[in-house]
């Protein structure tokens, strides 16, 4: 038996392969917990949380765990690799966070550019208006909807969707949220349409314009989001 585990360790704990494509994210370790600072006597959150490094490009998978998700989690745990590895890596793919950004550096990684992964832009997108309701509340009856893919919705719901926000949402600023949640998937869809750049920039335009037009402050952020990321997110849309 002690065997085997001793075999079980030595492959867990092994050092990593060489992968030119690394995956940097966030995980939140177990449960937020509640403190009560004494000075103030407010209830304050503390979400303990961990960073994963991933091998996007074999079969992998998890290549290490550091605590924390700051700049110095992400240049402490690739100190820490030889460096054969860091010279292997071509693209680093994180979400939008600043503090993994200024980690990826020449000097650690010399062959790397950053890239910025579809998945967390669309899942900003969707949490524009992040709430919860009740059910005669036309947002919140109509949140799967509204989180779906406009191509995966049948047109009867489709259209009930947005009849029932027409209807109950004067402002319309829900509708407004979705449509610009959708032009950003019409503009990330380049990458597996191998669009060629003056379609990118098509959308890119389409996509700045809705949101301008809106004159909602979330959305109005993740226009921002989109400009300030934009190098990184056209290195995926761009055909290879």
């Amino acid at each position: 038996m002690q065997k085997a585990v001793d075999e079980f360790t030595d492959v867990v704990v092994s050092e990593p392969e060489p992968t030119p494509v690394l995956g940097i994210d966030e995980t939140r370790r177990g449960k937020p917990r509640w403190y009560r600072d004494p000075r103030t006597g407010r209830w304050n959150r503390i979400d303990r949380w961990d960073t994963g490094f991933v091998d996007l490009h074999g079969d992998q998978g998890l290549l290490g765990e550091a605590e924390g998700r700051t700049t110095a989690t992400v240049t402490g745990w690739l100190g820490a690799r030889s460096q054969a590895f860091r010279d292997a890596i071509r693209f680093v793919v994180i979400d939008p966070a600043a503090a993994y950004r200024a980690a990826i550096t020449p000097e650690l990684l010399p062959n790397a550019q950053l890239v910025v992964d579809h998945f967390h832009l669309v899942k900003l997108a969707n949490e524009l208006r992040n709430r919860r309701g009740r059910k005669i509340d036309p947002e919140w009856s109509n949140r799967r909807r509204l989180l779906t893919a406009c191509e995966r919705l049948r047109p009867q719901a489709l259209a009930t969707m947005w009849n029932e926000l027409v209807e109950h949402d004067p402002t319309g600023h829900i509708l407004a949220g979705w449509i610009a949640k959708e032009e950003l998937r019409a503009l990330l869809a380049g990458a597996r349409q191998q669009a060629a750049p003056h379609v990118i920039r098509a959308r890119l335009g389409d996509f700045y314009t809705w949101c301008a037009t809106t004159d909602i402050s979330e959305v109005l952020r993740l226009a921002s989001t989109v400009e300030t990321w934009w190098t990184e997110i056209l290195r995926c849309l761009e055909p290879t």
